[in-house]
């Protein structure tokens, strides 16, 4: 594999708000962003809400962070046509709110089966249906769209996405405008990611988000590990990223409900900011 230089550069960390959200709200994390000179960040659209739109807009652009992707859109499948309309109509103006915000791109995580089936083909199709619908007013408004794959232990509740492989096909389906997020706890696994990687390269790597894989993992979805705590060789895979042209924002993404969550964000601002040189 052919590697890129060996340490990160601190500038290009980002921190995902989940990664903080229990103890502060998004007001205070662009503020603690800012204040240790991190100079990406991810927010999420019920935080966004909560402050208001034009008010976060204005907070980040005044701190001079970069919005380095929007959580998130997606959530595509459901049992009714009904359903199907409202996630439509959702997603647009979560593309709005993405524009707004100059993101660099809006996250999809594409949902899993509609209540009730067991068909995950059709759930898929609705998928590739509404990625298809979104793409056409997002290109519009100029906001690409980054489909996350999620983990395969994800397929049946929140993304029948679930590798670097569907991800770049329905890519090559759908045309310009629809690229990755790839995130490393889900896709580390994966025999066949850096082949994927190589496939998607510069043109579709939209995010690069990062944290560890923990062993035992305590909770499926709330115990995900600070970088350098787990099994992931997160340096390697950035290597592999930039070894196609990726250089874009290292995103720090982590739900941690017993331990992360329950510590001074600024010293998992710190922590983040130390592993990240130390591990990615």
């Amino acid at each position: 594999m052919q590697t890129g230089t060996e340490n990160p550069d601190p500038k290009l960390l980002s921190i995902n708000t989940a990664t903080v959200r229990q103890k502060w709200d998004l007001a205070q994390i662009i503020d603690g962003c800012a204040r240790h000179e991190i100079r990406g960040i991810s927010p999420w659209r019920d935080q966004v809400k909560a402050l208001g739109l034009k008010e976060t807009a204005r907070a980040i652009r005044a701190n001079e962070l970069v919005v380095t992707g929007y959580c998130r859109g997606g959530m595509f499948t459901a049992n009714t046509h009904e359903g199907r309309v409202e996630a439509r109509n959702d997603n647009r103006r979560a593309v709005d709110e993405a524009v707004e915000l100059g993101s660099r791109c809006l996250v999809l995580v594409v949902g899993g089966l509609p209540e009730g089936s067991k068909d995950l083909n059709d759930a898929r199709s609705q998928v590739r249906d509404g990625i298809g619908e979104l793409l056409d007013y997002a290109r519009q408004q100029r906001m690409p769209l980054a489909i996350e794959p999620l983990h395969p232990m994800y397929a049946a509740d929140r993304a029948c996405v679930n590798t670097m492989t569907h991800a770049n096909d329905l890519c090559d389906e759908l045309g310009d405008g629809l690229g990755i997020a790839l995130d490393l706890y889900h896709t580390w696994w994966d025999p066949d990611l850096e082949t994927q990687i190589k496939r998607a390269g510069k043109k579709r790597l939209y995010a690069f988000h990062i944290c560890d894989w923990l062993v035992p993992t305590k909770d499926l979805l709330l115990d995900r590990g600070m970088m350098g705590d787990g099994v992931i060789d997160i340096r390697k895979w950035r290597h592999a990223v930039e070894a196609v042209g990726y250089d874009g924002f290292h995103e720090v993404e982590i739900f941690s409900a017993e331990n992360w969550w329950q510590k001074d964000p600024n010293e998992v601002l710190a922590t983040c900011q130390s592993r990240h040189l130390e591990f990615c």
